[in-house]
C-alpha cells in the first residue's frame, strides 16, 4: 500500500541547479541530446548523464532513441505545467553578464511553454481574444489556487474560459481549423498562470493551434539555442493590424 505523496523526493530532484537548467532547456517541448543539455546545465558530460538518469527514474523526462543517438524531452505537458508553477514562486536568478540579461529579457518577452506561447506576448494575445469575445470567462486574478470571489474558507477555484459561437467564426476567418482542433481528444481551452507576468496565457489545444499558425505564417521564429520566441518584422505588422498586439507584447 502506498503512503501519502512524497513532495520531498521531488524537491530533492529540483534542488540541484544543474538539473533545473536541464528541465528549463526542455521546457519548450524540444528533444535534445545529452551533449547539448550538459552545455545548458554548465556541467561535465558525466554529471549531465547522472542528472538525466535521475530525471528519467523520476519520470520527469523520457528518452527517444534514433539510431545510435539518444534524445531527451519532458515526459509530457504536465511536467511543463509543473515547471511553470514552480517558476511562479521562485526568485529571479541573478544576472551575471550582458548575455544572460539579454536572454532573460527575451524569455520573459515571448517564449515557448511546451507547445504554446508564454510571456508578455502570450498574455497580450489572450487579452486580445478576450476583448474580441472570442473566449469568455475567467477572472484574470487567479493566483495560488484561489479566484477573486472565493471565500477564504472554501477550496480555491477559478472560472474556466470557453469559446463563444462568435469566437469560433472569428478563428475560422483568422485561419485556425477550429473544427479539427475541437475534434481532438485534448481539452480545447486551458490556461497557464504565466510565471513572468503573473497573469493567464492560453494553453490547451487552441493555444497550441494558435502558436503553430503564427509560426507557419512566419510571424514568429525561434531564437537559436533558447526557448525564447522572436516576433519577425512581418509578424509585428500583422499582430498590430489583426490583433492589436504590439512588438513589446502589449495589447
Amino acid at each position: 500500500m502506498d503512503g501519502d505523496t512524497n513532495i520531498a523526493a521531488l524537491g530533492t530532484l529540483v534542488s540541484d541547479p544543474g538539473r533545473c537548467r536541464v528541465l528549463l532547456a526542455l521546457g519548450d517541448g524540444r528533444a535534445l541530446p545529452a551533449s547539448v543539455l550538459a552545455n545548458e546545465a554548465g556541467v561535465a558530460s558525466s554529471t549531465a548523464s547522472e542528472h538525466l538518469r535521475k530525471l528519467l527514474d523520476a519520470q520527469l523526462l523520457r528518452v527517444e532513441i534514433h539510431g545510435r543517438h539518444r534524445y531527451y524531452r519532458l515526459a509530457g505537458p504536465h511536467i511543463a505545467w509543473l515547471l511553470e508553477t514552480l517558476a511562479q514562486y521562485a526568485p529571479a536568478a541573478p544576472v551575471r553578464s550582458l548575455k544572460e540579461g539579454t536572454r532573460a529579457h527575451a524569455v520573459r518577452r515571448a517564449r515557448y511553454c511546451y507547445d504554446h506561447l508564454g510571456g508578455r506576448l502570450a498574455v497580450a494575445l489572450m487579452d486580445s481574444l478576450l476583448q474580441r469575445q472570442v473566449i469568455v470567462g475567467g477572472d484574470r486574478s487567479f493566483f495560488g489556487g484561489r479566484a477573486q470571489q472565493d471565500r477564504l474558507s472554501a477550496p480555491g477555484r477559478d472560472v474556466d474560459y470557453r469559446l463563444t459561437d462568435h469566437g469560433a467564426g472569428w478563428l475560422r476567418d483568422f485561419g485556425v481549423d477550429i473544427d479539427a482542433v475541437r475534434a481532438g481528444r485534448r481539452p480545447l481551452i486551458r490556461y497557464c498562470l504565466d510565471w513572468s507576468e503573473q497573469r493567464h496565457h492560453l494553453a490547451g489545444a487552441l493555444g497550441a493551434a494558435m502558436a503553430r499558425l503564427l509560426f507557419e505564417r512566419g510571424w514568429l521564429t525561434c531564437a537559436d539555442g533558447s526557448r525564447a520566441v522572436i516576433v519577425t518584422e512581418p509578424g509585428d505588422r500583422a499582430l498590430k493590424a489583426q490583433l492589436g498586439v504590439g512588438l513589446d507584447g502589449r495589447s
